[in-house]
């Protein structure tokens, strides 16, 4: 009997979708470059094993399909997935779909898509958020393509993604690389997440002298309320986590340089391409960019001394952080979706930022209470800015006063908080109906004549400097 649906690459991504797609009743053939690790997936699928065919050879794996063939690459980014399209590619037929599932760069699926196309062939590009829990037990996924192939395989990819109330999150972003360009977002938003909810616990750390326990408690109440989501829900389990080894709390032994693998990057990187601003999660990349220069901050400390830390006044001071972090969090998403809308006119995507926000409700690293109001609010036609739903609006007057006493805290005790600096330094120049650039433009028309518009009149301008003006 032959398989519903194929997936080569059996990593930790691609074990886990395999037994989530047999799980709900479909037969899937896997296929991987080392012998073993199919045979010892195969092995350990246990009541699973009868709907999963493990194929030593390409040619058997591609054999072992339904036509028309479906095939979920979950392979690394970059020339291996060129590698294997061009493996498959002279045992497929037209009709035949290759899905790549990884965290690809979304103009190299913009790329594959438009030589899919000149071939006569389908591809879709897919973003899958979640890690191995939700590759195993329900992602979100976001597929960027031919709506067509889209809709072939969506039965299936509905099936396995993750559901709030009943409704799954999954689905159809727009052509070529819409779907990896949403998922690089989200990836940029949870780098900016991330980074101030980091933030927040150096104040209550540091500037505070909280131990890690009472750290957690924290994070534990804020989870109860409307800062609700896995990221808060996740980092008081690290917090009240012990290490068996020192049996301290595990957090103080883990050293303070943090990885990434590039997503957030992207999002930073296609941002400024786009002249959309981004500048909490430029500043949270930038933030791991500093952390893994240990021995320089080393340095500093040795030349400049340590900050002095510690806050001379902390009552209501928690309260205050928790504002900080919703009011950042609001500021942060705002500049998320004001990207996709940015990326979806730039690239002819009509990118439905509502039904983004409903992917991301479960399944996903960033889902978070917020985001169910957050597609009603998008979905009101002509709103151009979160921050200027009524909800979101509301919610931000009510808290950027903390995120403002905070950050001025934080500056005061040296301790960082660049992701929610920058968000308040967002808000406040969207508050701002006349700022500073005028001068900007002054200085360029003084140096370089790339002229100004004026307040009084239509047309391009000069200052007086322009009669002596010289190169």
């Amino acid at each position: 009997m032959s398989s519903d649906i194929g997936l080569l690459g059996l990593g930790t991504m691609g074990r886990a979708l395999a037994l989530n797609i047999a799980e709900k009743g479909y037969g899937i053939a896997v296929f991987n470059r080392t012998r073993e690790v199919t045979e010892h997936f195969a092995a350990e699928a246990g009541e699973l094993a009868p709907r999963i065919t493990p194929c030593e050879t390409l040619e058997g794996f591609v054999a072992a399909l339904a036509r028309p063939r479906a095939i979920i690459l979950m392979v690394p980014a970059g020339r291996p997935v060129d590698e294997m399209i061009a493996a498959l590619r002279p045992l497929l037929a037209p009709e035949d779909l290759i899905i790549d599932a990884g965290n690809a760069d979304f103009r190299e699926t913009r790329r594959r898509s438009a030589e899919a196309a000149e071939k006569g062939e389908l591809f879709l590009g897919m973003g899958v958020s979640g890690g191995e829990e939700g590759a195993r037990h329900g992602p979100s996924i976001m597929g960027g393509g031919p709506r067509e192939a889209w809709d072939r395989v969506a039965p299936i990819l509905e099936a396995i993604a993750a559901k709030h109330e009943g409704e799954p999150c999954a689905t159809w972003m727009g052509e070529d690389g819409a779907g990896h360009f949403v998922k690089t977002v989200h990836n940029g938003i949870e780098y900016a997440d991330m980074q101030m909810i980091a933030e927040v616990y150096g104040v209550l750390r540091d500037g505070m002298g909280m131990e890690a326990t009472e750290i957690a408690d924290v994070f534990d109440r804020w989870n109860e309320g409307p800062l609700r989501s896995y990221l808060i829900e996740i980092s008081g389990i690290v917090a009240r986590t012990i290490d068996p080894e020192t049996h301290q709390p595990l957090l103080d032994v883990i050293l303070d340089t943090a990885g990434q693998k590039g997503t957030g990057r992207w999002t930073a990187i296609e941002a400024l391409m786009l002249g959309a601003p981004a500048s909490a999660i430029e500043a949270a990349v930038g933030a791991r960019n500093l952390s893994a220069r240990l021995d320089e901050r080393k340095s500093g400390e040795a030349i400049f001394g340590p900050a002095p830390r510690g806050i001379a006044e902390t009552g209501g001071l928690i309260d205050e952080l928790g504002q900080a972090l919703l009011a950042g969090k609001i500021a942060c998403y705002a500049q998320g979706f004001g990207l996709l809308a940015d990326a979806s006119r730039e690239f002819g995507w009509n990118l439905p930022l509502d039904a983004i926000a409903k992917v991301w409700r479960e399944g996903c690293i960033i889902r978070s209470a917020m985001l169910d109001d957050m597609a009603q609010a998008l979905a009101v036609s002509g709103l151009t800015n979160l921050m200027f739903a009524p909800s979101f609006a509301s919610r931000m007057a009510e808290n950027h006063g903390g995120l403002r006493a905070v950050v001025a805290r934080a500056a005061l005790s040296g301790i960082a908080a660049p992701a929610l600096g920058a968000a308040l330094a967002y808000f406040d120049t969207m508050r701002t109906a006349r700022g500073t650039a005028n001068l900007l433009q002054g200085q360029r028309d003084f140096f370089g004549l790339h002229g100004f518009a004026r307040l009084d009149r239509a047309g391009t301008h000069h200052g007086p400097w322009a009669d002596s003006f010289q190169l």
